[in-house]
């Protein structure tokens, strides 16, 4: 039995005030895929004169006919692809905000997401359809992200946080392409912007010995700050560290077994007997017990003022000194898989002091 195609025809349909209405008929009808019921009009919103008789209302009358008829060869050529996504009236008119909200929790709510997605909130007014998504608009949340209206503290926002930001959106636009709630591949053309060469923060060796001379009001703080100079990690991989995560080497030395929360990339990072020492007596649970974000925000700048040390330290920083002067060459790949966000973060820390370069020759 041969497949009948379906045949779109342009019909009229009179309606009030002397006009006619332009609709699409679909024989045999096509079954909308959402709703799973056959249909065979499609009404366009295009209106001719029923009547006309000035030379003006020809003219309309001939120009909204050939829209129909454009239109008309497009639904057969969706027809013939079995696209029928023109039936639903409502498409690309649900709520992207929602989507995106809904996707950010499926990825556990972390601060990151929840940042990107109140800045594009905010950038969007909170409303915000898959219809309204174009190239354009979502390179404008871009410039709104460097823009005075997300200043803080009197500063703007920097060009890597901003292009952090429109990462998470990318990857919400490139999903949602992939789920077909987008007909264009916008993630693919947004362009991220240039970096400024910010000056990355570090403790030199001698400011690494001051520090560790300073007491400091938290000792818990004190301790995990001088063990991720030591030995790179990261405060939320600090935090989380646990006893069973040290475990003996083969070679008789102490290592770390983790997965760090950040890259989420399992290895074993051997530590120095100095931030074995930093860890206190072996236990269970926890290593740096009651270690908090509000314990680093508390008592971390007073210990750095107190040491005398006049760079704007943060924790992160504190974990890139480990690259200074514990890092060999052959540890770098396997630092930027622990440690680093990749590669090349790395290799620019670690190239910032010669006198490593020397010690590895």
């Amino acid at each position: 039995m041969t497949n009948i195609c379906t045949k779109v025809t342009v019909r009229r349909r009179p309606i009030k005030n002397g006009q006619t209405s332009l609709y699409l008929d679909f024989y045999p009808p096509v079954r909308n895929p959402k709703t799973g019921k056959l249909s065979r009009r499609e009404y366009l919103g295009l209106y001719i004169y029923t009547n006309p008789v000035e030379r003006f209302q020809q003219e309309y009358n001939k120009s909204m006919i050939q829209k129909a008829e454009i239109i008309k060869c497009r639904r057969t050529e969706s027809i013939i692809n079995e696209e029928y996504g023109f039936l639903d009236r409502n498409k690309g008119k649900e709520s992207f905000l929602e989507y995106f909200k809904n996707l950010m929790i499926e990825r556990g709510s972390s601060q990151n997401w929840a940042t990107a997605y109140m800045h594009f909130h905010n950038y969007t007014h909170g409303e915000c359809r898959f219809c309204d998504l174009t190239v354009q608009y979502c390179q404008g949340f871009l410039d709104y992200l460097l823009s005075d209206a997300c200043m803080h503290n009197g500063k703007r926002m920097m060009g890597t946080t901003a292009n952090n930001n429109l990462t998470k959106l990318k990857c919400i636009l490139a999903i949602a392409y992939e789920d077909g709630l987008l007909k264009e591949n916008i993630a693919k053309k947004l362009v991220r912007a240039k970096a400024h060469g910010n000056k990355r923060q570090f403790l030199t060796k001698e400011e690494l010995l001051q520090l560790s001379k300073t007491p400091c009001k938290s000792d818990v703080l004190r301790r995990a700050g001088l063990f991720s100079c030591l030995t790179g990690l990261r405060l939320s991989d600090c935090i989380r560290l646990q006893w069973e995560n040290i475990v003996k080497l083969a070679d008789g030395g102490w290592g770390m077994d983790i997965i760090t929360k950040k890259t989420s990339t399992a290895a074993i990072l051997p530590i120095s007997e100095e931030a074995l020492q930093l860890c206190g007596e072996r236990g269970t649970g926890q290593v740096f017990k009651n270690l908090t974000n509000s314990t680093v925000a508390l008592y971390l700048k007073p210990w750095i003022k107190a040491s005398g040390i006049e760079k704007h330290i943060t924790f992160h920083c504190l974990s890139h000194s480990k690259i200074f002067y514990l890092l060999n060459i052959s540890e770098l790949s396997t630092l930027k898989n622990v440690t680093a966000n990749d590669l090349e973060t790395s290799y620019i820390l670690f190239l910032s002091q010669l006198c490593n370069i020397q010690r590895t020759l």
